[in-house]
């Protein structure tokens, strides 16, 4: 169960993961003990998977090899429970996919991978997609433009427990 602090903390650290302790504390309104406790506890229950930094791709300039991101729909051919299980395994054990998805209606799957050339791509198609007789078909975008990425998920700032609702506070109506 996640009380205030615990979703100040979350709050925080998705915004800036390099925070000092201390500084966490302060903006959560915490000691820095306290913090610290319950940073290694939403950690070690598995509410914080890991801590990363966000590259920007599109910076060639500074250093960076620019690649190729592919957003796949992939439909199976026969979609029983191991079989998509499989499938999963192998994408996402796949170093070039970032994010795979089970989805409905449509597609059984969305993949986001990211490669660094259409080589990279067809060795990716051939590894997850040609090689599998269960996938039926294969639909990639290529992306031209990243308008935005957030990979942030929202911290609900008081859930009702007992029911997972959001509270909310209710004006009156008037006329």
């Amino acid at each position: 169960m996640l009380d205030a602090v615990d979703r100040r903390i979350l709050d925080n650290l998705q915004t800036d993961a390099a925070l000092s302790n201390q500084d966490l504390a302060e903006r959560v309104h915490t000691s820095a003990a306290t913090c610290l406790r319950r940073v290694k506890r939403l950690v070690d229950t598995g509410v914080i998977e890991r801590r990363i930094a966000i590259l920007a791709p599109d910076r060639a300039t500074s250093g960076l090899r620019t690649g190729i991101t592919a957003v796949i729909e992939v439909t199976l051919d026969r979609q029983a429970a191991e079989l998509q299980a499989a499938f999963e395994e192998r994408a996402v054990a796949d170093p070039e996919v970032q994010q795979c998805y089970r989805v409905t209606p449509g597609p059984d799957f969305v993949l986001i991978a990211y490669v660094w050339d259409t080589d990279g791509y067809q060795a990716l198609a051939q590894r997850l997609f040609t090689a599998d007789a269960n996938v039926r078909n294969v639909k990639t975008y290529f992306s031209i433009h990243r308008g935005k990425f957030e990979p942030r998920v929202p911290v609900d700032d008081g859930a009702d427990a007992e029911f997972g609702t959001r509270r909310q506070s209710v004006a009156p109506r008037i006329g």
